[in-house]
């Protein structure tokens, strides 16, 4: 089955994307929002020296606040209005939705369609502003408590503080709102997607004055390259794989003709969960390291020694990211996929499984077959986001090539030009609506 990217590059026709007015407003507003969040990521925080930040900043980036760095658009190196960027939305996406699993109240909710929908999505935005509350109030303890940061600590620094990131991390939840109902491809992750493309040139720049200083040699700049390309690849094939499900229809009679049986197939994404395991993996690490990272060296020595076993490249991390990672896969495939829905739609459509008895019977099939095609899957996200970790330890790349990064914004370009497709193929659907609409005028 051809990719989203290949039916665009066979269908497009830019006559076409020049009469689809509908298309063009959505693109320039998503890229007008973007431009918005780029220019919020270099407004620094009041009352903060920028200078001593970079400093602080620049001796604790090989841990994980390098990471969050590069999800933030270089905010968080820049200690910006915007430096707690999304994260606190994604973190109590994965509250509500913990709770729904768990929760019978919460669940019912889930099934009441549109209204409850609406009430979940209201429930994830108060989480999403006591977390960035709280994360700010251990942002803004952290800065009066190292160095030289604060120009005027005390009490007004503090709720100055907790009140910018608070109000940065609710207008990005709205941006990105507006941005999946205005314009092209889901607001969250664009906004995401943007801070990864806007660090990558200079995380690529600063590899090669590394190679030019001789810090890391020729041989390993070139194969690191080569390692990207391979996993971009990689990407795209795993992202693409499907396991497909056999469905038959049989023989039915409508009126007085009968008609033949069909057959179809269930396609079953290998990676059904996306880039959301090694979102919500990352998201949940942010948590008690945002503040501990800049507090490390004058806070308590069980904190300084958490850091430090959270660095880049050390066991701790890496195993707690991994079982991060693969916990989400399984528990997103399981919310965002039911077997026993799927069964019980076949059933009703007259479809079945050949050699599977329909109803239940069908649905422990589909959800076996899911939970061994999610194992591939879940291996294939941990081992492409620990990737990086890899090179970090052994040869000290200071960049993310073939890690989380590459796998969102692979991911991510995947969906938009997916949606693009979406709105063109709609927009030339209407126009042989109207074509048609016209000629059977002129015939009357």
């Amino acid at each position: 089955m051809a990719s989203a990217a290949e039916q665009l590059a066979a269908n497009l026709n830019f006559g076409a994307f020049a009469k689809a007015e509908e298309l063009k407003k959505r693109i320039w507003f998503t890229l007008g929002a973007l431009l918005v969040y780029r220019l919020g990521t270099y407004i620094p925080l009041p009352g903060v020296n920028p200078a001593a930040v970079a400093e602080i900043f620049n001796r604790n980036a090989s841990g994980l606040l390098g990471m969050f760095n590069m999800f933030s658009g270089g905010a968080v190196g820049r200690m910006a209005i915007f430096a707690l960027n999304i994260m606190p939305y994604i973190s109590a996406s994965i509250i509500v939705q913990l709770l729904t699993a768990v929760s019978p109240q919460m669940e019912q909710l889930k099934k009441e369609g549109e209204a409850g929908r609406k009430k979940l999505n209201q429930y994830t935005r108060y989480g999403t502003v006591f977390l960035a509350a709280v994360q700010g109030f251990a942002i803004a303890q952290g800065l009066q408590s190292t160095g030289n940061i604060v120009l005027d600590p005390g009490p007004f620094f503090i709720i100055s503080t907790v009140i910018t990131l608070t109000g940065g991390t609710i207008f990005l939840m709205w941006l990105g709102e507006q941005i999946t109902q205005r314009g092209v491809g889901n607001g969250i992750s664009l906004i995401i997607f943007a801070g990864i493309v806007a660090e990558l040139p200079s995380a690529l720049a600063g590899m090669l004055e590394l190679g030019r200083q001789g810090s890391l040699s020729t041989a390993i700049i070139l194969g690191v390259i080569l390692l990207a390309i391979v996993v971009i690849a990689f990407i795209v094939f795993m992202e693409r794989a499907q396991r497909r499900l056999l469905i038959q229809y049989p023989k039915r009679q409508v009126g007085n003709r009968m008609y033949q049986g069909d057959s179809s197939h269930l396609p079953l994404k290998l990676n059904t969960a996306g880039v959301i395991p090694p979102i919500f993996a990352s998201s949940l690490l942010l948590l008690p390291i945002t503040a501990a990272n800049f507090m490390s060296g004058t806070g308590p020595e069980w904190l300084n020694t958490t850091v430090a076993l959270l660095g880049r490249g050390q066991p701790l991390f890496m195993a707690i990211y991994a079982a991060g990672i693969i916990f989400f896969a399984f528990f997103y495939t399981a919310v965002v996929f039911n077997p026993s829905d799927t069964a019980d739609n076949l059933k009703k459509h007259g479809g079945f499984i050949p050699g599977i008895r329909p109803g239940e019977r069908t649905a422990q099939y589909i959800d076996y077959v899911l939970t061994r095609i999610t194992v591939i899957g879940a291996a294939y996200l941990t081992i492409v986001c620990l990737l990086p970790e890899f090179l970090v330890a052994n040869w000290s790349v200071p960049f993310y090539f073939g890690g989380t990064s590459l796998l969102i914004v692979v991911s991510v370009t995947m969906d938009t030009v997916a949606q693009v497709q979406g709105h063109l193929l709609a927009h030339q659907y209407e126009g042989l609506v109207k074509k048609a609409r016209l000629r059977g005028g002129k015939r009357r």
